[in-house]
């Protein structure tokens, strides 16, 4: 009777473990594609800063371009860049949590795997398929 709970425990540790990965691994995609995006509008933002004020300046929309006044674009950069900053705080933060979660799943498994020595025996003759 124990060695089945165990077994049950075990596999919903695991499942808790498979869906914690995959959010951890989804949160630093996002961080990815935020620096990236923080990056580009930085960039963008300093080359602006080095025309003058009379320049022509466009606006991508599509495959149209739109003729805006510097300022506008360089207020969108700033915004994009501000806007990134703070999702990349924000998904700092849950990327700090998911891996306190993972720890913690990881000590549970741990225990587990000491507290039952044949489970740990079992789960090592298993063939991965």
């Amino acid at each position: 009777m124990a060695d089945e709970a165990n077994r049950t425990a075990f596999i919903e540790i695991q499942g808790r473990m498979i869906e914690t990965t995959g959010k951890l691994k989804q949160v630093q995609t996002q961080i990815r594609s935020k620096e990236t995006e923080k990056k580009r509008a930085y960039l963008t933002l300093e080359e602006l800063k080095q025309l003058s004020e009379d320049t022509n300046t466009y606006k991508s929309i599509g495959r149209t371009f739109i003729l805006e006044p510097k300022t506008v674009l360089m207020n969108e950069q700033e915004q994009k860049l501000k806007d990134s900053e703070t999702a990349i705080a924000s998904l700092q933060t849950s990327k700090e949590y998911l891996e306190k979660h993972m720890a913690e799943v990881e000590n549970n498994l741990r225990e587990l795997l000491q507290q039952d020595p044949g489970l740990a025996r079992q789960i090592m003759t298993m063939s991965v398929a």
